[in-house]
């Protein structure tokens, strides 16, 4: 197995997993985010350009949902605060 291979193995891997526990906490939406820009990079890498152009929108995509659910778990926390 070559460097790039090995790469490419891992930020699928990270996606795996990462998007397996999402639901435990909204850091591992980030890590799934990072782990599509990874895929990407690896997608360029390979030549594998429509790959590559994917998977950097599914960052983007997993980078807002992030960032809602942190402003969503902020704005629940406000409201317990305020009981």
């Amino acid at each position: 197995m070559d460097l790039l291979t090995a790469f490419g193995l891992f930020a699928v891997t990270a996606m795996l997993v990462c998007y397996a526990l999402e639901k435990r906490s909204p850091w591992w939406i980030l890590g799934f985010a990072l782990s599509c820009w990874l895929g990407s990079a690896y997608g360029f890498l390979q030549g594998a350009w429509p790959f590559g152009i994917v998977e950097a929108i599914w960052g983007v995509v997993a980078l807002r949902r992030w960032l809602t659910q942190l402003a969503q778990n902020r704005r629940c926390d406000s409201i317990e605060s305020m009981t």
